[in-house]
């Protein structure tokens, strides 16, 4: 539901019942999410991809309960300045050269990289804890398809 309300507020996303929001990128952003769709792999924290879910270039699923994809996001509040959740020392991590902020939420983490630039968002269910995991099987395809922040 948080996705939906972070999206809902972003022009330029929609809702799928059959997966997560789906972000709606244009121009270079566009490209670089369906080049990242591409390159996704078959298999995150050992669960296969439900390409039946998918209604989207911009969104991918893995397994059930699903870990969700989301590429083309808005920046998450916690990283704008003036937001009411704005936090400059949030908790973040580096995986496999892949920048993430990392958000607990209720039933798991959502994932937001911070130094790309269209943002790619995670959200990984608690029942694939350490839910960190995932995004070792994702980084290659975020290096390889979502530029650098200024690249």
């Amino acid at each position: 539901m948080l996705a939906f309300a972070l999206c809902g507020a972003a022009a330029g996303c929609s809702t799928d019942d059959a997966g997560p929001a789906v972000p709606a990128p244009s121009g270079e952003a566009a490209e670089a999410c369906r080049a990242l769709h591409a390159a996704l792999p078959e298999r995150v924290a050992g669960l296969e991809r439900e390409e039946a879910r998918e209604s989207s270039p911009y969104t991918a699923t893995w397994g059930d309960p699903a870990v969700e994809l989301r590429c083309g996001v808005p920046e998450p509040e916690v990283l704008r300045p003036g937001s009411e959740h704005y936090n400059p020392t949030s908790d973040a991590a580096e995986v496999n050269g892949v920048s993430w902020l990392l958000e607990e939420q209720d039933e798991g983490y959502r994932f937001t990289t911070t130094e790309r630039a269209p943002r790619v968002e995670v959200t990984v269910p608690a029942a694939y804890a350490p839910e960190i995991g995932a995004l070792t099987d994702l980084a290659d395809a975020v290096r390889s398809a979502v530029p650098r922040r200024g690249s």
